[in-house]
């Protein structure tokens, strides 16, 4: 079968919950890093086949098609076409696997994986309408799990039970993801990743946005410790879940016709696509299983990859994780993950993706393993191999 290669994968710097980003339009926010990928690549615009864009908030500002309005945004020409995708929190790593399987079977040579969501301006759960009175999930479905409804957080806290993790292994866990973006973030680990996006202050003035904003340079056990418990009788904290967060980010996925065709030199190989989906109730619990699924059809242990970049949707997460596969804690999420960089959604994907792959090249190694919880008891894997 034939290969697909990232040519590169890039990001904006997360923007906290009403802060530094929220005054940018998401089709603007998109548009960033859509520009960035063809500035950095030096494709061709017109050569691009197609955009595939992740968000999960696909309502207010980020409805009527937001791939779509992401390229009309930008500087890419109207005759590039777009699709709006929507695998919850692994929208964006699913539009890599899309991306990645139009390339391998030859219908496609150049195609961009994409994702924004914007979290200050379409809140988590709007398209939902629960306000409204409205419920995604029909009584059957309710019927069918014997629950009353579907919860991550419910979820989150049902693998801390399972698997025993204690308020103070959460709170340690999170932490270390502040020390190492922070790490991370000083010593300029990301620079090749980010892009600069252009905001007003609010005294009118511009700047360039180039840091992620939610990291806490000062975070220690006493303050993550103070943090208030999400449940009664529970273990996550605010401080050991994801942050909201404003961002947009883009892969360039091509095959190795247009890598001759264009003159592109890639940073990686995708080794591996791989999308299970399980228990809908404890929900989060599913990269466990798809990691095992990932690695068996590769041919592969957990040895053999080199870093692996699990979603931080919850501590408990990618703590489990760990457990299950028997990963080198080490490996994981060495320069921190969202607990500390945030996760916008539908922009998470394509994020860690540019994240994993920077990383890998930084320290001269090989196999990179990449897995996202998503909302529905789903989850995707994917692992490169940088060149």
């Amino acid at each position: 079968m034939a290969e697909a290669y990232i040519v590169d994968a890039l990001r904006t710097a997360g923007g906290r919950r009403n802060g530094r980003l929220s005054g940018i339009h998401p089709a603007d926010l998109g548009a960033v890093s859509l520009n960035a990928i063809v500035d950095r690549t030096g494709i061709d615009p017109a050569a691009i086949e197609d955009v595939i864009m992740g968000c999960v908030g696909q309502a207010g500002e980020q409805a009527l098609h937001i791939g779509r309005n992401c390229v009309l945004a930008s500087k890419l020409p109207t005759s590039v076409p777009a699709v709006s995708i929507d695998r919850q929190c692994g929208s964006s790593q699913q539009a890599v696997h899309f991306a990645a399987q139009a390339v391998m079977s030859g219908a496609q040579d150049v195609v961009i994986a994409a994702g924004v969501e914007s979290m200050s301006r379409v809140p988590m759960g709007l398209s939902a309408m629960r306000e409204q009175g409205f419920d995604a999930n029909s009584q059957a479905i309710k019927d069918r799990f014997s629950v009353k409804g579907f919860s991550q957080f419910a979820g989150a806290e049902m693998i801390a039970k399972k698997w025993g993790l204690s308020r103070a292994d959460l709170d340690a866990f999170g932490l270390e993801s502040h020390k190492r973006a922070a790490a991370a973030t000083q010593a300029g680990a990301f620079d090749k990743e980010i892009v600069p996006v252009e905001i007003t202050l609010p005294d009118g003035s511009k700047e360039l946005h180039v840091k992620d904003e939610g990291i806490r340079y000062d975070a220690s056990p006493e303050s993550m410790a103070g943090v208030k418990l999400l449940a009664e009788g529970g273990v996550i904290t605010a401080a050991t879940s994801s942050q909201i967060c404003d961002g947009s980010s883009a892969a360039l996925i091509v095959s190795e016709r247009a890598l001759k065709a264009h003159n592109l030199t890639p940073l990686a190989r995708i080794h591996n696509l791989t999308v299970t989906a399980g228990d809908p109730v404890i929900m989060l619990e599913e990269p466990l299983f798809a990691t095992d699924r990932a690695l068996q059809r590769a041919g592969m242990k957990i040895g053999d990859i080199d870093l692996y970049e699990v979603n931080e949707a919850f501590a408990p997460v990618p703590m489990a994780w760990l457990r299950h596969t028997g990963a080198d804690h080490a490996k994981l999420n060495v320069n921190g993950g969202a607990i500390a960089l945030g996760h916008p959604l539908g922009a998470s994907g394509t994020k860690l993706m540019a994240t994993l792959v920077h990383a890998l090249r930084a320290r001269g190694l090989r196999y990179g393993l990449q897995t996202m919880c998503e909302g529905g008891g789903v989850a995707n894997v994917t692992i490169i191999e940088t060149l």
